[in-house]
């Protein structure tokens, strides 16, 4: 069974850090793209990030280009969302997903697959 566990959520202060893990079971990370995906209260989910391992491709939000990295640790099957500098507009739950094509894409209607997300939260 094809799934993804987030994992590395929690309360951090402004300019701090976080690293989110998302766990893939039932695939490898060498035929699935996975995205990164934020949904705040009042907002409409965000994209965040993405990474195929296959093409080599990563993709960043602009508003975290610069701040997060993404990154795929094949031995393991899990992609990590580095998260620096956050600031407070950065507090969501965050959801990662996987592409079953293997696209890296910024567009959550590619996603076939997604975690129950993980809550970060950015406050002083």
């Amino acid at each position: 069974q094809v799934q993804v566990a987030e994992s590395g959520g929690g309360l951090v202060r402004p300019g701090e850090f976080l690293r989110l893990s998302c766990a893939a079971s039932g695939f490898t990370l060498d035929y699935h793209a996975i995205g990164w995906f934020r949904h705040a209260p009042g907002k409409e989910r965000e994209a965040v990030s993405c990474i195929s391992v296959t093409d080599k491709i990563t993709q960043f939000a602009d508003s975290v280009k610069g701040r997060f990295t993404i990154s795929a640790d094949r031995a393991n099957n899990t992609v990590y969302l580095q998260m620096n500098s956050l600031k407070p507009d950065d507090t969501a739950v965050y959801y990662c997903a996987s592409d079953a094509r293997g696209w890296c894409s910024l567009r959550s209607e590619w996603y076939d697959t997604w975690g129950q997300g993980t809550q970060v939260t950015v406050s002083s």
